[in-house]
């Protein structure tokens, strides 16, 4: 399993961010997609919603960081300021990159992102969950 560096946005296959997830009980799979993906499209099962991106107005959630902050004061951090691994997931692996960054700005540790996200990058029909994503792996997902 790939070690996960503290300080920096660390970049997960799907398969090896179920890795984590399946090994480690306190990680967090954070969906950060919008409510309608979420919602319509599917989501990995286990996975918390907290948007970096939503309707109506597509633009940065100001309150991305508290909301990650909140998940993290429910009980997953160690006494002394240890935490386990947040894993954040968008549709193709872009989105998470630029919310990683912005949480390991804010001080936060132990960021992962899904490179592959949930759907993964187009094909040449510009079809998704055909050459990448959470999906395509077979990892378990549900939809609404």
């Amino acid at each position: 399993m790939k070690k996960i560096k503290e300080n920096e946005l660390n970049y997960l296959t799907p398969v090896e961010a179920h890795e984590v997830l399946d090994k480690n009980s306190k990680a967090i799979l954070v969906d950060i997609r919008s409510n309608m993906e979420y919602l319509f499209v599917g989501h990995p099962l286990g996975s918390i919603h907290v948007p970096w991106i939503d309707e109506p107005d597509w633009v940065v959630n100001p309150d991305f960081v508290r909301e990650i902050r909140q998940l993290m004061l429910g009980g997953v951090c160690e006494q002394g300021g240890s935490c386990p691994p947040i894993i954040l997931i968008c549709r193709s692996g872009k989105r998470s990159i630029d919310a990683g960054n912005v949480l390991i700005d804010a001080g936060l540790k132990n960021i992962c992102h899904v490179s592959e996200g949930f759907e993964g990058e187009l094909d040449n029909k510009h079809h998704r969950s055909s050459v990448g994503g959470w999906r395509f792996h077979g990892l378990p997902w549900e939809q609404c």
